[in-house]
């Protein structure tokens, strides 16, 4: 996991570095479009709001994402309780409201801008377009990643080796020992599913978070900047609680725990300082940045949404746990409506 995290930063280094040296982006900001530099331009008021942006981000981030994991201590909070089940049934729908309010729409502002030729670009709706099939290539990753498992694991056990049995309800809490009180070393069906959506949700969470960071770092607009601190930092509390409750349940150990938390608190404060290093020579307005910026934020919504509504909503709502009671259930969808209207509000200013 690491070093796909690696490669994805490797990755966004070689897009920014193919945005600087598009013709027309260096030296001063292409000006396309409408208000360039806007009404409310103050480049020193928006170094100091750029400088708490990235400090409150960073703090939001963490708590946000570490909150899940340490409820362990907390009864009410423990992951068979009824009180985490609405938790994360609200972070769910803040999840969900995040790639159809805020990256989806993003997206189309970006491919469909005067700054980009009509054709083809006004032509083909190609958000829609890269969203699906982000969404179908994160259903691929998700079912060759069972598939891999299950031949590896399958192939790798003998008739031999040490039968472990499972009982059916422990498996569904992502528990798993083995007869005599010895461990069992091959996580179940169950646990390895948590896993893989803790990482695809993360995945899709640290391009967003880069391209949103560097947004808001290379803008010298503070009307723009104060709203959209307060909703970056709602927007990255709860999505953090969605995140870490996915990490609690996948089971990870303190190390990759960590590296978890750390990626999914540092990439928007990241964000924010490239687009502060940045901002002489970045345009947002400049159609190379548009279209990257435009098909990062498709892919992103297409992962986020199938996510939010396969890997997190289906699974929570179609399982044992609200499917034995009808008032959960009633109380969960609440939730969920509750965290995707908080959501689409801030949608207003982010």
């Amino acid at each position: 996991m690491a070093t796909t995290r690696a490669s994805l930063t490797h990755f966004l280094f070689l897009l920014l570095s193919f945005i600087l040296q598009t013709p027309g982006v260096t030296g001063t900001p292409v000006a396309c479009g409408p208000g360039a530099a806007g009404d409310c331009y103050d480049k020193q008021e928006a170094q100091k709001l750029k400088i708490i942006a990235f400090i409150a981000i960073l703090i939001t981030s963490m708590i946000g994402v570490s909150l899940p994991l340490v409820s362990r201590s907390v009864p009410a909070l423990q992951p068979d309780r009824d009180l985490f089940v609405l938790v994360r049934a609200f972070a769910s729908g803040v999840i969900l409201a995040t790639g159809y309010m805020h990256v989806l729409p993003d997206s189309f502002d970006c491919l469909r801008s005067p700054c980009l030729p009509e054709n083809p670009w006004r032509k083909f709706p190609f958000t829609t377009f890269v969203a699906m099939l982000s969404a179908v290539m994160t259903l691929m990753i998700d079912s060759f990643a069972m598939s891999f498992y299950k031949k590896f694991n399958s192939s790798g056990r003998g008739e031999t080796s040490t039968r472990i049995t499972v009982s059916e309800e422990t498996c569904k809490s992502g528990h798993y020992h083995a007869i005599g009180g010895i461990e069992d070393e091959e996580p179940s069906e169950q646990l390895l599913r948590n896993r893989i959506v803790a990482q695809v949700l993360e995945l899709g969470i640290v391009v967003h978070s880069v391209v949103i960071g560097l947004s808001l770092g290379a803008s010298q607009n503070p009307c723009t900047i104060k709203p959209l601190v307060a909703a970056l930092c709602f927007h990255q509390l709860f999505e953090g609680m969605g995140l870490g409750g996915c990490i609690l349940q996948a089971e990870y150990g303190n190390k990759m725990k960590a590296i978890m938390v750390f990626f999914f608190s540092t990439t928007t404060p990241f964000g924010i300082a490239l687009g502060i290093g940045l901002s002489n020579v970045y345009s947002d307005n400049s159609p190379t940045s548009l279209i990257v910026v435009g098909l990062l934020n498709a892919c992103s919504a297409g992962l986020l949404n199938y996510m939010a509504l396969v890997d997190l909503l289906a699974a929570d709502f179609l399982g044992p746990k609200l499917q034995s009671s009808v008032k959960l259930q009633l109380l969960a969808y609440l939730a969920v409506l509750l965290g995707a209207g908080g959501m689409s509000v801030m949608a207003k200013w982010a």
